[in-house]
């Protein structure tokens, strides 16, 4: 049996970071992965001989800027490179659409004065908002709780000092700030724009890891959420992370294990103790006893509370609830290994676009046929795909002169009806997002060498994605802020004394940004230090 102050499950992104915390705090962190390798869906990996790449998640903006700093990633050796250009949207018909520092308004003046002349207009509102909305990122949301006491009078305080942050929208902007959390991306779009790549442009971060059409209520909050980020200083831009999205995972764990936290892989959960109803620890698949004063879990809500906990040691209410936990991004993502870089008709040879997101999925329209496509049969046979070509900003991905790209696919439905298994047809469907780049560059499909994929399913067995959720709980107005995971527990307290949510599942939600973990962590040193305060 092992003794320590605090057990994380998961060593993905949040987990060490909240680990790293907890142990600047002066706590004893042991933290438990039932993968072999640190990082969670954050790793790099070789999937062909000589080429590597980030598996699943792939891009860098949303990593907060004071985790890196807290954490002294950089000093780790950790090292984030800008895109050369930001996305790249080229269209069926041959125009196309080139955006970043210096690029976005004349590329689309090309396209249309209208919108160009709206553009700045929409940016400054997105950037107004996401600005406000920082501020709540590394701050527990105001939590509802029942009756009268010391937890209500503080619950109190944060909902002034929430307040407060708000009053700093002008009431245009709190208007618009309703808008992006209730209405549709396709409809805001709709009444600011009037080209199809430009509002292609902003639809697919309300669609990315979000299985749903951009004309879907609350699909606005997703392109928001997206808005939040930035690299090496600059707001809204993406980056990455050289050496792969491992590298920033990989610096987390030397940063942990460097004040003293012990992870151990290969160490999957088989359950969570519970004691008189509190979390006492977990016993490893292995038969190991970790016993804990506080358990945190970096794994989605659900998996959490109906795979690992006693149904009989929960409140039914709550079991009840987050049984029904929506899940599911309709995500198919791949890894392919070229021969050489492609080359695109809309925007023929080398250049800077392949550097950045290249975006297949010419209109909004597009995007709510292939969802609607998605649902009726399995996955769209058009489908949205955003390719990136890490390789041509890190040279240590690949050997020299080839390649490595990242697909990171939509629609696809999370469970196929009918009944059918992910496992049989995951090559069919890989064949067709392979087809899908090569409608835009053609010979595009012969310069793969080789290739993973990755099915939701395939996304679940791996990495504990419940139905390939990247965000682990979809980023629903009911799913948001003092909502996630639950009203009540958006405190990152579970239901269990002891037991505190460290992961996605919490606010602020998906995406690689370590603000779970950093919360969390705030979270427990707070109740340790009351508990303690009680006793002297």
């Amino acid at each position: 049996m092992i003794e320590t102050d605090v057990v994380i499950i998961g060593a993905g992104h949040n987990g060490l970071t909240c680990a790293a915390y907890l142990a600047m705090a002066g706590l004893r962190v042991h933290v438990v992965e039932r993968r072999k390798v640190v990082g969670g869906a954050a790793v790099t990996e070789e999937f062909h001989p000589g080429f590597r790449n980030s598996v699943a998640a792939y891009t860098v903006s949303l990593l907060n800027p004071q985790v890196i700093r807290d954490l002294g990633l950089t000093e780790q050796g950790l090292r984030v490179v800008e895109r050369r250009a930001q996305n790249f949207l080229p269209a069926p018909e041959g125009n196309y659409l080139l955006t970043g520092e210096g690029r976005t308004k004349s590329s689309v003046a090309r396209l249309s004065a209208r919108d160009a002349d709206a553009l700045d207009g929409f940016s400054r509102e997105l950037e107004d908002i996401a600005d406000v909305l920082r501020q709540f990122v590394l701050r527990a949301p105001p939590n509802l709780l029942g009756g009268f006491g010391p937890g209500a009078i503080r619950e109190a305080a944060n909902a002034l000092t929430t307040a407060n942050i708000l009053r700093g929208l002008t009431l245009e902007r709190s208007r618009s700030l309703l808008d992006l959390f209730t209405r549709s991306a396709g409809e805001m779009l709709d009444e600011r724009f009037e080209h199809d790549l430009v509002k292609a442009q902003f639809g697919f971060d309300a669609i990315v890891g979000n299985y749903a059409s951009p004309y879907a209520a609350g699909s606005a909050y997703v392109m928001l959420h997206h808005a939040f980020g930035e690299v090496n200083g600059k707001k809204g831009v993406w980056g990455h992370a050289v050496g792969g999205m491992g590298a920033i995972t990989q610096a987390m764990a030397r940063a942990a294990r460097a004040r003293g936290v012990t992870i151990d892989t290969d160490a999957g959960v088989r359950e969570v103790i519970v004691e008189r109803d509190r979390a006492a620890g977990v016993v490893l698949e292995n038969g190991t006893t970790i016993r804990a004063r506080y358990v945190a879990a970096n794994v989605n809500p659900k998996l959490l509370y109906t795979r690992l906990i006693a149904a009989d040691t929960l409140p039914a209410d709550f079991l009840a609830r987050i049984r029904h936990w929506k899940n599911g991004s309709g995500t198919f993502r791949m890894n392919v290994a070229l021969d050489r870089l492609p080359s695109f008709t809309a925007l023929p040879g080398e250049g800077d676009h392949l550097t950045s997101g290249i975006i297949l999925a010419p209109s909004l329209g597009y995007m709510d046929r292939a969802y609607l496509d998605a649902r009726a049969r399995g996955w769209s046979q058009q489908p949205i795909v955003e390719m990136l070509i890490p390789s041509t900003l890190d040279d240590t991905l690949a050997p020299a002169g080839k390649h490595v790209a990242s697909l990171f696919c939509q629609h696809v439905a999370p469970e196929l009806p009918d009944g059918r298994s992910w496992d049989d047809h995951r090559d069919e469907v890989a064949d067709l997002m392979i087809a899908t780049v090569d409608s835009y560059a053609p010979g595009f499909a012969a310069s793969v060498l080789g290739r993973q994929i990755l099915s939701p399913l395939d996304l679940e067995r791996q990495f504990g994605l419940l139905g390939g959720d990247i965000f682990h709980g979809a980023l629903t107005l009911n799913q948001l802020f003092s909502a996630r995971p639950m009203l009540g527990h958006a405190d990152y307290r579970g239901p269990l004394k002891g037991l505190y949510h460290c992961g996605s599942g919490a606010h602020p939600g998906g995406g690689v940004t370590g603000a779970p973990g950093h919360n969390a962590a705030r979270a427990i040193l707070r109740d340790h230090r009351s508990l303690f305060a009680s006793r002297g």
